[in-house]
């Protein structure tokens, strides 16, 4: 049908219509050519669709083939073609012809078209096309529709325009004809199969001529009854022929278009139609597209595959149909709820939701438990769906309560088996131990039963009844978690961390509920959780999970609610709890405890604080008394007595974390541990860990009073000698024997270097300017040396485990991490300028290699450290690489390989510092030449021992140096290397050695670009001049040999300024300003000169006598002595030479392409101004600092795409061997 006629009206009426005038919705149309009414119509979104669409068919009832027209125009116009079809096109052109035509007047300037033009007027454009095809399908049902002539031209048409090789036409066309005219055409062809299934008996075509026959006989009118039967049967016949010719015409090409959307269009309407006429097209031949397109390469498609089988799915009557289905392409299914793309992998948990609703026998354990373990996804909605599915599964199947019964609560309730149901769940699932996600997952179609608390309660509290068993220790414990995690959620009413996507406005409703739940909360676990904390009281993990109930809890509800006795016994068993433990974990969840119920707006306030300033008398007493004995025994300290006291120290400074402890002055005793934990060297580490963690809450808890401003001068001097003496004894403490000890130190001290830095006074806080302390240099060598000894180490050096692989792999990554937060302390330091920037130097020279552990870290501080001061980050960054290369010569020697790995790994790692400084090269200029200043410097720095023939020492660093030269702007590279020039001899210029390679190559980076701008002009000039030489006549040969005569005198007179030798030839002002260009250079522009020469007529004469050249080694050795007698003169002098060389280039260059004097100025500020444009338009939106440099992924981290294999063959849209492949 794409090629052939339209469809042939009868022969009565051909012909009408053909004339050239006529009228469509009171405009007039001549010669055929209509005046894009519908599209306008289309285009703008009126709501006026209906009377629209009724003035078209009442002008096709009058001239069919203008109405057509008009119609075939509106779709071209749709497609953002600008041609038009004519009346005589219509006639006498073939389908193929006519859309031949047509892409031969498509607009090629722009690859937009309106279903792809952005804007909100282009963005309806979609919806009112649809709309419109729509209501003409819907109003054409009762009598055009069947004329064959209207839906077979249309049908033909937009064939052959769905198999152009337009994406528009494509696009569009296949909307059209895929996606509304096929949906209402379903709609019409449902109606007559409803009116001919309300008569089931006639299904039978025997029956149906009996019935019809002994109507006849008794009554005329079931001939009439018989004639409207079979119209509509015929009606229904010539629908799904319509249908079936779209499908083969259309369809089946265009789902696998190249073009996604188009794909994603045929797949998403062809779900439609299984849906509306399942009985036409709800079968194996058209499922196994959806089927095969499951496996196409993005996800766009991949997502309306899926969502068009939940469509059919969700159907439970269509089930039948889908088992094969089902069973053919289920393994694909389940794959794809590890999609890459996470909105297909949530519509395939939901399909695979939907399956398990239709029946339980066809997802295997195997499949169901892939889908279990997506409940713990940080992706919300992925575990959300996964939440559903789990749900479905194991919780749908509840015990029906008797109607009448009482409610049954506590264990006895029918949610006691669910809740037992999750824990067990969450027991099995051994590699996530998160809780919290797994409630956030169940949250949304499970909060009925996660908000049972009474039942959970009971479950712990209640003996069990006969014939149940008991919950184990483990269970318990996993019950105690859930539990905590319910009430959490259902407190903060948000997601665990991880999960969240910012802060959500809450609904009044959600409100509402959110006090209802906290008042429940508090009503039920003031009551039950003291008999809770007294059955599980010597349990820590049980503990510290009650503990953090009553964060959660309104305390108003204890006055109230008259709960104050219950009040009264939660201190009583907090306070024994504080009293039996030295868990850390357990100590600090009490003192927060203690912080919640210490709330001055409510009434309980006195009640809790009286409790808590006993318990707290009571410990500090008991500390003071133990260190005195501790102290006075000396040498002889017992073990009991060291567990007492460091139990006591244990509770204060857990205690001290949260509340303010200074009228107990607890610094004068801890500092007296700690100092004879220094003399005697034999103090117990944990000891000295924990007393050194209290002396720096005592120090914050002062700063923090001193803060407010009310305070007095004796306060803050006393402050001061703390703090000081306090960071003295930490750095006397960077040196003890024991690693965990000199950690903690080096922890806090970096902490209180930083708070008490130069910044503290800011914000309005002058008055605390006496505090502000700086590290000296020795204590700012310790911390380094610190770093480098405890952090830049092999991971082997500190495993010490041999419990088995895995407890091995879990020391490794928890001393990782402790690495970690001991260099990002440092890190801070060089931040905020605690300590010098140049330290980062020993830093930044581990990036390469430690990249995997401590990359973003040592990254963020380089980026941070730029912002600060650009210059001093550069020469920080020069001086890592200077020591890397001064290391590299220590163990290699100064006649290394430049091949090694070792100098090979430093040239990379200035690559990816040059990387780091991003695209603009003006926010870095001054930063980059100071480092290439640095550079040069130290590559000279070391002449050699054997005399000035041999290299520097330390040359070869210019070759690592080079990696930064793309990093110069133009201008720059010749400022550079003029000052390379002032560090080389005459000598140094002649080399040719390998040993001299890296200046020769350093030397090329810098000329590489140096004379961009001169090419860049000479450019603007050559093509300035050859147009301004075709709009004028040519110059006449005088004028030539005029202009050849000035160009030899600019010659003879140079030659004269710089005195040349005899027998050397004077080189042409325009071959370029730079003297020391290599002979390939000048090569090049000699080649380059000689055409361009040629081809505008302006060769000059050849000199009869031609003096011999000499070659390029004599002409360097003759400037470099003329460079060593004016090396005298100032720098203001050789720019003042240079300025002179580049306007004599500029007007040899002026007279070579005989450009008028007219023009000079304005060529060479068009260029400039050119160039800058395009500078300004490549930073243009890119405001950073820094470049994300592509690295291989971290190994201690696993990827996300590790835990999915790869479905889709990039080389096609689907898996050729997956279509290949018979489906049934």
């Amino acid at each position: 049908m794409t090629g052939g006629k339209k469809g042939k009206k009868p022969a009565g009426e051909k012909g009408k219509g053909a004339k050239g005038t006529g009228r469509l919705n009171g405009h007039h149309q001549e010669n055929g050519m209509e005046n894009m009414m519908l599209f306008e119509v289309v285009k703008l979104g009126r709501s006026a669709m209906q009377s629209v669409v009724d003035d078209w068919i009442e002008s096709y009832k009058t001239d069919r083939d203008v109405a057509l027209l008009d119609l075939i125009n509106f779709f071209i116009q749709c497609s953002g073609c600008k041609g038009v079809v004519s009346g005589e096109m219509f006639r006498n052109m073939q389908n193929s012809e006519i859309i031949r035509r047509m892409t031969e007047e498509f607009d090629e300037d722009s690859g937009d078209y309106p279903l792809t033009i952005a804007g909100p007027q282009w963005k309806r454009f979609k919806t009112s096309f649809c709309e419109f095809i729509a209501v003409l399908v819907r109003q054409c049902q009762y009598s055009i529709i069947y004329d064959e002539y209207m839906m077979d031209t249309v049908i033909s048409l937009l064939t052959g325009l769905s198999d152009s090789q337009v994406r528009a036409f494509r696009h569009t066309s296949t909307l059209g004809q895929v996606m509304k005219e096929p949906i209402h055409l379903l709609f019409i062809c449902a109606e007559p199969s409803n009116q001919l299934d309300q008569h089931p008996a006639l299904s039978n075509e025997s029956e149906r001529n009996k019935i019809v026959a002994k109507r006849a006989q008794r009554s005329p009118g079931a001939c009439s009854y018989r004639q409207t039967h079979r119209e509509l049967q015929e009606n229904q016949d010539e629908i799904e022929n319509m249908m079936n010719a779209i499908f083969k015409g259309v369809f089946v090409h265009r789902y696998r278009d190249s073009i996604a959307e188009i794909r994603a269009i045929c797949i998403e309407e062809i779900g439609v139609w299984m849906k509306l006429y399942s009985d036409a097209f709800l079968n194996d031949s058209y499922l196994k597209y959806v089927g095969w397109t499951m496996h196409d390469k993005q996800g766009e498609v991949r997502l309306k595959c899926l969502t068009a089988l939940q469509g059919l799915y969700y159907n439970r009557e269509l089930n039948t149909r889908l088992e094969l289905f089902t069973s053919r392409f289920k393994d694909r299914i389940v794959s794809m709820t590890l999609d890459k793309e996470y909105d297909v992998a949530v519509q395939a948990i939901k399909l695979l939701t939907l399956v398990l609703h239709s029946t339980d026998e066809v997802l295997s354990p195997e499949d169901c438990e892939s889908v279990y373990h997506l409940v713990y996804s940080a992706h919300r909605p992925v575990a959300i769906a996964a939440g559903e599915f789990l749900f479905k599964k194991l919780f749908s199947q509840r015990e029906p309560e008797e109607e009448g019964a009482p409610k049954r609560r506590g264990r006895q309730s029918a949610n006691a088996n669910l809740i037992k149901t999750t824990v067990f769940f969450f027991l099995e699932s051994e590699l996530h131990e998160h809780a919290a996600y797994l409630v956030d997952s169940l949250w949304e179609c499970g909060a009925e039963l996660l908000k049972d608390w009474e039942c959970m309660t009971s479950l712990l509290l209640d003996d069990p009844l006969p014939g149940e068993e008991a919950l184990t220790d483990r269970q318990e414990t996993a019950l105690i978690e859930i539990m905590l995690c319910t009430v959490r959620q259902a407190a903060e009413c948000h997601p665990p961390v991880g999960r969240g996507t910012g802060k959500r406005v809450m609904t009044a409703k959600e409100k509402k509920t959110q006090l209802d739940d906290r008042t429940r909360i508090t009503e039920l676990f003031a009551v039950s959780l003291p008999p809770l904390l007294a059955k599980y009281a010597m349990d820590s993990e049980k503990v510290t999970n009650l503990l953090q109930l009553p964060q959660f809890f309104d305390l108003e509800i204890y006055t109230t609610g008259r709960l104050e006795k219950h009040l009264e016994s939660l201190l009583r068993q907090v306070r024994e709890i504080v009293e039996k433990h030295t868990d850390t974990d357990v100590l600090e969840v009490c003192s927060k405890t203690y912080h919640a119920l210490c709330n001055e707006e409510f009434t309980i306030f006195n009640r809790v604080d009286i409790a808590r300033s006993q318990l707290l008398d009571e410990q500090v007493d008991k500390f003071n008394r133990l260190l005195e004995d501790f102290l006075q025994e000396g040498e002889e300290v017992d073990e009991d007595d060291t567990y007492q006291i460091l139990s006591t120290l244990k509770r204060i400074t857990a205690f001290h974390n949260a509340h303010d402890l200074s009228q107990w002055d607890l610094f004068a005793s801890n500092f007296k541990l700690l100092n004879t934990g220094i003399e005697n060297g034999d103090m117990p580490e944990q000891i000295v860990i924990q007393s050194l963690q209290c002396t720096h809450y005592v120090i914050l808890w002062n700063l923090a009073k001193l803060s407010e401003g009310s305070s007095r001068k004796e306060d803050m001097v006393t402050l001061r000698k703390q703090m000081r003496a306090f960071c003295m004894m930490c750095q006397r403490y960077l040196t003890n024997v024991n690693t965990a000890v000199k950690e903690q130190a080096f922890t806090i001290l970096c902490d209180v270097l930083l708070i008490f830095s130069h910044q503290m006074v800011s914000g309005g806080r002058e008055h605390l300017e006496p505090l502000v302390y700086s590290p000296e240099d020795s204590l700012q060598v310790e911390l380094l040396s610190f770093i480098l000894n405890h952090v830049f180490i092999d991971q082997d050096e500190e495993t010490n485990s041999t419990d088995g692989q895995q407890d091995d792999e879990a020391g490794k990554i928890e001393a990782l991490h402790k690495r970690r937060n001991l260099l990002a302390a440092y890190c801070k330091l060089i931040i905020y300028c605690v300590v010098e920037m140049k330290t980062g130097a020993d830093i930044f020279k581990q990036y390469m290699r430690y990249y995997n552990d401590y990359g973003d870290i040592i990254k963020e501080t380089m980026s941070k450290t730029r912002q600060i001061d650009k210059i001093q980050c550069a020469k920080t960054l020069i001086i890592s690489l200077q020591q890397l290369f001064n290391e590299m010569l220590s163990e290699l020697g100064h006649g290394f390989d430049r091949s090694s790995s070792s100098f090979c790994g430093i040239k990379e790692l200035a690559r990816r510092f040059s990387l780091t400084f991003g695209l603009d090269q003006v926010k870095t200029r001054d930063a980059i030449a100071m480092l290439h200043k640095d550079g040069i410097e130290f590559a000279f720095k070391e002449p050699s021992p054997q005399g000035e023939g041999n290299p520097p020492l330390h040359l070869a660093f210019l070759d690592i140096l080079s990696e930064f030269s793309s990093k110069l702007m133009r201008q720059d590279k010749r400022t550079v290397h003029m000052y390379l020039e002032r560090f080389m001899t005459f000598q140094m210029a002649l080399q040719r050695e390998d040993c001299w390679l890296p200046l020769i190559s350093y030397r090329n980076s810098l000329q590489a670009g140096g004379d961009d701008d001169t090419m860049s002009v000479m450019s603007g000039y050559s093509s300035r001049g050859s147009s301004v030489r075709s709009k004028k006549a040519k110059p006449t040969a005088a004028t030539s040999a005029a202009a050849a005569a000035a160009a030899a005198a600019a010659a003879a007179a140079t030659a004269a300024k710089r005195k040349l030798p005899e027998g050397v030839a004077a080189e042409p002002a325009d071959a370029g300003d730079d003297a020391l260009a290599p002979p390939h250079l000048h090569r090049h522009a000699g080649a380059q000169e000689g055409p361009r020469r040629q081809l505008h007529g302006r060769v000059p004469p050849t000199p009869q006598h031609i003096q011999t050249p000499m070659d390029y080694n004599s002409q360097v050795t003759w400037m470099l002595a003329q460079r060593q007698q004016e090396e005298a003169r100032q720098q203001q002098e050789r720019a003042m030479n240079y300025a002179k060389l580049r306007t004599n280039l500029q007007h040899a260059i002026r007279r070579g392409t005989g450009l008028m004097e007219e023009d000079e100025e304005p060529i060479v500020e068009d260029v400039m101004m050119s160039s800058e444009g395009r500078l300004d338009d490549l930073n243009e939106g890119m405001d950073f600092d820094t470049m994300d440099i592509d690295l291989p992924p971290s190994k201690n981290r696993r990827e996300r795409s590790e835990l999915k294999p790869d479905y889709f063959d990039p080389a096609s849209i689907m898996d050729e061997s997956v279509l290949g492949v018979s489906m049934f």
